[in-house]
């Protein structure tokens, strides 16, 4: 692999964690909406998958995401007659959002981001180097 190669597959790579970090500040923007009816289905927390595609230009296999789907997990209800979302017996279905779990994802992606822009700062360490012993 060239370092052309080793940039490319980086930014790929921080282009997906970027769209990942996009999600995830989504679903914590929204951990609080609930319908604004009875019966209503409050904001559903999304998931992105992840998919390994090869790069005809690169000759190389790179990370994009694949899809961004909805967590199917249930809603969590809780108990506030006065919420005009609330059912009959004063109950509201909330997001299945939990912060915890967002923040821990958000932590993983700002890894994996500053992974790739660790190796892409490295590989341009090296053009310059390369570039340096030409001169």
């Amino acid at each position: 692999m060239d370092l052309a190669q080793a940039l490319s597959i980086s930014a790929a790579g921080m282009d997906a964690q970027t769209k990942r970090l996009r999600v995830i500040a989504e679903n914590l923007a929204n951990q609080d909406s609930t319908g604004s009816f009875p019966g209503a289905t409050p904001y559903q927390r999304k998931t992105t998958v992840f998919g390994s595609v090869l790069d005809s230009k690169l000759g190389a296999e790179t990370v994009q995401v694949k899809s961004i789907v909805p967590d199917r997990s249930a809603f969590p209800q809780k108990y506030d007659p006065s919420n005009p979302a609330a059912d009959p017996t004063g109950y509201v279905r909330t997001p299945n959002v939990n912060s915890f779990v967002e923040m821990m994802d958000m932590r993983e992606a700002e890894r994996s981001y500053s992974a790739n822009l660790n190796v892409m700062q490295a590989s341009r360490s090296m053009l310059t180097r390369v570039i340096d012993l030409l001169k």
